[in-house]
């Protein structure tokens, strides 16, 4: 298992700086949103290029860090056609040059009916699927042009909500182009939190070999409000999920989220702690 953070979550600096202060706390990898992360950067379709991307892969790679995912969380079925087109063609620079970052894969979620993303109540429907299928097809055919990958996320509040409808997603797009960022407590919700044993298996059962990164993260659930917060600081089953990965993807990329400098030494030491009892309980 490999640790690491989402870089914006140290703050938005210069790269060399971002990378330092990440590597300080013992991280191996990140997840790099660019302009939220990188002082100076406020990208726009067009400003991508090879050598922006070499100057901050190689700040990073100084400090032995892999940039394990480019993150470039557009919506894909915005409701404007023409400001969707403008968001797709954005994600496909990042394909583009993933490489120049020393990066495969580049990720988003699945989207929503709502310009910024929040619930709607249609985003569970046929229609609202349709348009994300159309629009996540577009982007592996890009991907499969520059030998990388999407990495889609499922959300409770989104297009892909459950297990079962990203497998149908995987199945319908039919690319190995296409993998999954798995972040199980983004399948929770306060409908369902109580079952998360089962939600945290079914995804391993259906799409198990599809999962390329992790995100991790803790809930909790108070006055009818689900609220996620760090890792340690809740209710999620870090037990069952830490040895589904010991069996199934015992290196994987497990970033950090809801975390900063000061408090992601707590999650570290936590999962190597759990981590430690899952790997006694199974010997």
């Amino acid at each position: 298992m490999r640790i690491g953070v989402r870089a914006h979550d140290f703050g938005k600096l210069p790269a060399e700086e971002l990378a330092g202060r990440i590597a300080a706390k013992g991280l191996s990898c990140v997840q790099l949103a660019l302009s939220k992360a990188i002082e100076g950067l406020n990208l726009h379709p067009g400003d991508l290029n090879s050598g922006l991307a070499f100057h901050i892969a190689q700040a990073f790679h100084r400090h032995g860090l892999q940039i394990a995912v480019l993150g470039c969380y557009v919506n894909p079925i915005h409701p404007d056609p023409e400001t969707r087109r403008v968001l797709l063609g954005f994600f496909k620079e990042h394909l583009r040059f993933a490489r120049d970052f020393g990066c495969g894969l580049v990720a988003l979620e699945t989207g929503s009916l709502n310009a910024d993303y929040s619930f709607h109540p249609d985003n569970h429907g046929e229609q609202a699927l349709e348009l994300s299928l159309a629009s996540i097809a577009s982007l592996v055919e890009e991907a499969e042009k520059w030998g990388v990958i999407v990495g889609i996320e499922g959300v409770a509040t989104h297009v892909v909500s459950t297990p079962a409808r990203m497998r149908r997603v995987l199945d319908t797009i039919g690319s190995s182009h296409l993998q999954v960022v798995f972040d199980p407590v983004n399948l929770l919700s306060t409908h369902n939190y109580r079952n998360q044993d089962a939600i945290i298996q079914q995804a391993f059962d259906l799409y198990g070999d599809r999962i390329v990164v992790l995100h991790a993260k803790d809930f909790i659930v108070k006055d009818t409000e689900f609220r996620a917060v760090r890792t340690g600081q809740g209710c999620f089953n870090h037990e069952l999920l830490l040895g589904l990965l010991r069996k199934r993807k015992p290196h994987i990329n497990l970033l950090l989220e809801e975390v900063g400098e000061n408090t992601v030494a707590d999650c570290i030491q936590f999962l190597h702690k759990v981590d430690s009892r899952t790997g006694s309980a199974e010997e």
